[in-house]
């Protein structure tokens, strides 16, 4: 009679004000962690343009090497801050992946050559890597189970936040790219709010304090143990997917944008600024609607059903997209559902992967699969910049060949375990 009674009341009924305060602080994090992220890609064309002296094919190829870069250093700053959130606390980590990229980004004011970039991005990343796993993990231990997918995907879907605010600034800076970097001095303001704040979950504390405890972020434990070990594996080819094809399909949104101005005879700079618009704000729209439906449809549906869904539609609308609008409108009408359905099921990393591992391996779990993921996905952006650099190569049929990557991802989504309606993991 009760579960019938709390299934009836809104998930939002038993969720407390201290509760409500981690998931802002968690999210407020994460929106300048994607801010770091999107910012260079909204800026990049100015910058190395800059930099190589305005060559066209070298920026696009420099341009997916350095996302592949920032994919690198996130995949190394994840798995360090990953293991230490789960040995030393998350409150304490995730402080310091804030500040980290906070410094490295406001540095970036001050690039003037390509092997400056490469270090900064690598950097930044390292934070970004970072912060992620032990925000998801700190706001999955919080919340209670019937409210957990919700709060989750609501963390998550905070990213479009970073993601306009990139995009505002680019296109407030124009040319003038280097101003939009000290936007990302911000965020190391965040660190005071969660000393103050925040304390360390029940369960980690439970377990820190057990007299028979269990390795507490251990990665010999995550990959020897047969339990743990093909839930992070397949979990991390998950991630590899969804990451692999963000930075080489969804992100293609403005490229795409530009094309077809450009095509039209708009002017180079007319285009940059319309495309960061049809990008950064319209498609963002699109996504972040995405984003919040993904955790609702977790708990309906379930959370493999819903992965399934949102790849299999991606696979239709990807080459939808490339080719059926025929003027820019055209194409602005049908961003926001390309955005709604590419990146609407990053939010279910963030819901599932705390989810798949117990709490003295959960941040570490967890960012191993989305971190490893970052390392996985860089050969598909070097083959990315490849490609579309490619003599000849249309940028339309390019980014549909790379779209059949979620094929793989609906084949991975069937060999992992479903989560919906259970507790976390103790042991």
């Amino acid at each position: 009679m009760e579960t019938q009674e709390n299934e009836q009341t809104p998930w939002w009924h038993e969720v407390t004000k201290y509760q409500w305060l981690v998931l802002l602080i968690a999210s407020a994090g994460w929106v300048f962690d994607v801010y770091e992220g999107q910012i260079f890609n909204i800026t990049r064309n100015q910058m190395l343009g800059d930099i190589l002296g305005g060559e066209e094919a070298e920026v696009i190829k420099y341009g997916d090497f350095f996302l592949g870069v920032f994919l690198l250093g996130g995949t190394f700053g994840g798995l360090l801050f990953g293991s230490l959130a789960d040995r030393y606390g998350r409150r304490l980590i995730m402080a310091i992946t804030i500040l980290f990229y906070s410094i490295f980004s406001g540095l970036t004011f001050f690039a003037d050559s390509l092997w400056q970039v490469a270090i900064l991005r690598f950097l930044v990343a390292v934070g970004v890597g970072g912060e992620w796993a032990v925000a998801a993990s700190l706001v999955s231990e919080v919340f209670p189970k019937r409210a957990r997918a919700h709060a989750s995907g609501i963390f998550h879907a905070s990213s479009v936040l970073g993601t306009w605010m990139a995009a505002i600034a680019g296109i407030l800076v124009g040319t003038q790219w280097r101003y939009a970097y000290l936007v990302g001095l911000i965020p190391a303001l965040l660190i005071f709010w969660i000393r103050a704040n925040i304390k360390e979950p029940e369960k980690w504390e439970e377990q820190k304090t057990a007299v028979e405890k269990e390795p507490m972020g251990s990665f010999y434990d995550l990959l020897f143990n047969s339990r743990w070990s093909s839930r992070a594996l397949l979990g991390m080819t998950l991630a590899a997917v969804g990451l692999g094809t963000f930075w080489a399909v969804t992100v293609a949104g403005q490229d795409l944008a530009r094309e077809q101005l450009l095509n039209a005879g708009v002017s180079s700079e007319e285009a940059a600024t319309a495309s960061k618009f049809a990008y950064g704000l319209v498609q963002t729209f699109g996504g972040g609607l995405g984003l919040l439906s993904f955790g609702p449809l977790c708990a309906r549906l379930g959370r493999r059903k819903t992965f399934i869904l949102f790849h299999v539609l991606s696979l239709i609308i990807v080459p939808i997209t490339c080719f059926a609008p025929q003027t820019y409108n055209q194409l602005l009408m049908i961003l926001p559902i390309f955005g709604f359905i590419t990146l609407g099921m990053h939010a279910g990393y963030a819901i599932y992967f705390p989810e798949l591992f117990p709490t003295h391996l959960r941040a570490t779990g967890t960012s191993f699969c989305f971190n490893g993921g970052r390392l996985l996905a860089v050969p598909v952006l070097l083959a990315s910049g490849w490609l579309k650099a490619m003599e000849g190569m249309d940028l339309r049929w390019a980014v549909t060949g790379l779209s059949l990557l979620f094929a793989l991802g609906v084949v991975i989504v069937l060999m992992l375990p479903e989560t919906k309606g259970q507790e976390l993991i103790d042991k």
